[in-house]
Parts: C-alpha cells; structure tokens; sequence
C-alpha cells in the first residue's frame, strides 16, 4: 500500500501525519520545540525532524513514497555553499524588516506584498545590511532548508513560500525589479529556485533512507507554508470555499478564481493550483477569551446563550491598538466597553463581535473582487464551540461546517499524494 508524508514545522513544534492513497490517516505524531536558545533553532528543526522519522513504525516507513514539509511563511536564514546555516533564523513574526521598508519601497511596485516588515524579502534586506553576508551564498525558507535535509539539493523552494520574497506566482517567475535588486548586491545571493508546490524534487538521499529504513525510490516533495498547508486539510476545494481559522487571531482564506492583493489591508492571494487562495488576518480573535475565562466558564457560559438572539453589546476586542484588516488603522483601540453584569451577555457580546468582524472580512473580499462565498470551513481551538459556529453562521448567511481534518501535517501529505498522481500521470 502506498503511503504519503506530510511533516508541519509550526511555532510551538513539529506534526507529522501519514495517509494512504485514500487520504485516510494512518499515524501523527509530535515534536515539542525548547523555546530557549533561539540561536539553536537550526539544530531543534533538525533534532525533530529526524526524530519524528524515527518514530514512524518500521512497518510503515517502507510503503512511504514521498514527503513534503510545511513552515511558517516568512521563516528564513542563510546559508554557505554547503547548506550549512550561517546566520540564526528570522521567524515569521519578525519585524526587524521595518528598518528598511522605505529602502524596499524605492524598489518595489506600491501595494506589493513584500512591502511588510515581516516578509522574507524585507528580512533578506536587513540582513544583507546587518548580517554575515560576506559567507552566505543561498537565501532559503525554513521548509526548503529542511527539505535539503532530505533531498541534498540546495536552493529549491516552492512558490507558496517565495510569494513574500517577491516571486511573482502569476507568471511564474522572479520579476525583473528583484532580480535586478539581486544581481547588485556587493556579495552575490542564489535566490531559490521554484518549483509547484507538492512537486517532486528528488529522491530522499541514501544514508537518510538506509538509516531509517525508507524505500530508496521515496521522493521528497517541494513544500508549502503552515497556513496553506491547514488549508487542504479543510477539504475545501472549490471558487466560494472558504477557511477561517479561529486561533489566537481571526485568519480568513477564501477560495477563488480571481486574485486579489492590496497591502493595505494586508490581502494577498495564493496560487492553488488554477485558482487563487485569497486571504487576511485580523488582530482580533480568541486569544480575548483567555483574557477573561478559563476554558471551563467558556464551554458552560457559551451552553448559556441563545444564538439566535442578537446581542446588542458592538465590541472590537484587540489585545492592543492596532488592526489592518478588515479596517485599516493603526491606532485603532480596543473596544470592550460596556461590559454588562452577567458575564454570558458579556460573552454572547464578544462571540458576536468577532462573527461580525469576520463577516466584515469576507464582504471586503469579495468588494475587492474574489468570488462570492458560499461555504465556510471552520479550523482551530474555535471550531469546537458550537454556540459560536451558529452565531457566525447567522451573520455569515451561508452553511459554517468544522474542517475535515485541522492538522497541516495532514494537508501536506495530501499535497505530496497530489503530486506524486501527477507525476504518474
């Protein structure tokens, strides 16, 4: 029987999941990263990776015919003409990229996407001013640094996660404006190559495969980032299908046939095949309920409210000033005022609030010109509460269902499954 691997590196540890050609799973795992010395972070992607390997059974290992990772965007590093890391890491959330955005802006088009403090090209800006640039030869993201870990094919990644160092996804290729901004840097850079996401790359290097008793005919995959990856695990698949996530923040990916960008409401799309995965992400979200209930008042308090009820309380409950989507302000503060009496209505108030935003998020999608949505798939700690889901459901007016499956590991086994297909074919 044929089997497929998908390994998640997220930000508190690493997945795996492995299914079969049918797309059920079979095994996941879990990897917890040490979140001390950050200039280890190499060695603790790399400790993981191998030892959740080595935790697949035997049995299992031997029918696996390819893997793919998954990272978070934006997460990157140089390395030297070997591959090995030269400099620590710069996480997703890293925002040391700010120093040069007025630089980034002189170069690229207004409203791009790599216009953020956060995206892999700012960060690959500051280094080139702050870092040990003189050493480096390749510019990769975290997945493509531990897919070479695998493959031994330096400078591959896909476009997934070179959307935010500038590659241009429409066309397919790196616009002239970056390559010129490249090839005039004092020390010469090999920007990744890139390649579909889910396309086989080459087969898992010998001493990996002998050492952990892999097939010698298992391929490794080109990758995809966390939050693409958590995506194709929904099951949504078609224009109007949308994923909202409702961790810590409101992240919102609607499916459709026409791309949408505008950076100042932080909107950019994905490819996803023929289509296009358009998405924001607000400041609000769950993280508020931590704020104010422990898990047990959350689930007894939300059995309380009559969704059908419309709660008058109007909030925009951010942790701190500041929102980009779906408004547009930086010194936008939080409103959790007034705060009734009884702590349901407070509740009821919040859980409304934040369906109303995310409404709010969907419509200024489809204003921008994404397709109409019709059905939403529901992804992270929020999903389980079924209050909330009938809440936003009301708002939303179309049908609200939880995810066939949240785990990213599981999306980026289907997306090594979707190519290994393609390469029979």
């Amino acid at each position: 029987m044929d089997l497929y691997l998908g390994v998640d590196f997220g930000t508190s540890g690493a997945r795996l999941a492995v299914i079969d050609q049918n797309r059920e799973l079979l095994l996941d795992g879990r990897f917890v990263f040490d979140m001390g010395d950050a200039c280890l972070l190499c060695k603790q992607w790399e400790t993981a990776l191998f030892t959740l390997l080595g935790e697949i059974p035997q049995s299992l290992r031997r029918d696996i015919r390819a893997i793919a990772i998954n990272g978070t965007s934006s997460t990157v590093l140089l390395c030297d003409e070997s591959g090995n890391p030269i400099s620590t890491p710069l996480m997703y959330n890293d925002d040391r990229g700010e120093a040069v955005l007025e630089e980034l802006q002189s170069i690229a088009p207004p409203k791009h996407t790599v216009l953020s403090a956060t995206s892999s090209l700012a960060k690959l800006i500051w280094m080139y001013h702050n870092g040990d640039f003189k050493q480096a030869r390749y510019f990769l993201h975290q997945a493509d640094w531990l897919g070479f870990l695998l493959h031994g094919h330096l400078g591959i990644s896909d476009y997934h996660n070179a959307l935010k160092l500038g590659y241009d996804v429409e066309k397919l290729k790196y616009p002239d404006w970056l390559l010129n901004l490249v090839s005039n840097l004092e020390y010469p850079i090999q920007l990744p190559e890139i390649l579909t996401p889910g396309a086989p790359i080459g087969k898992l290097k010998p001493d990996i495969a002998n050492r952990f008793g892999f097939s010698i005919d298992c391929f490794v995959c080109a990758g995809t980032t966390d939050s693409i990856a958590a995506f194709l695990a929904s099951g949504a698949s078609f224009p109007g299908e949308a994923v909202t996530s409702l961790g810590s923040t409101l992240v919102l990916k609607l499916l459709s046939r026409t791309k949408v960008d505008d950076s100042k409401y932080g909107i950019y799309s994905h490819r996803l095949g023929n289509l296009w995965l358009v998405g924001g992400a607000s400041n609000c979200g769950g993280a508020i309920f931590k704020h104010f209930f422990s898990a047990a008042e959350l689930e007894n308090l939300s059995q309380q409210i009559n969704p059908n009820k419309e709660s008058l309380l109007n909030y925009y409950p951010l942790q701190k000033k500041g929102e980009r989507f779906p408004i547009n302000d930086p010194n936008l503060t939080p409103c959790l005022e007034p705060r009734p009496d009884s702590n349901v209505d407070f509740l009821h108030g919040l859980l409304a609030s934040l369906a109303r935003i995310e409404s709010q998020g969907y419509k200024l999608l489809q204003q921008l010109g994404s397709d109409s949505l019709n059905r939403v798939y529901t992804a992270g700690g929020g999903a389980a509460n079924n209050t909330w889901t009938a809440i936003r459901q009301n708002y939303l007016q179309v049908p609200v269902f939880s995810s066939n499956h949240t785990e990213a590991a599981y999306g980026t086994a289907l997306l090594t499954l979707a190519g290994l297909t393609q390469l029979a074919e």
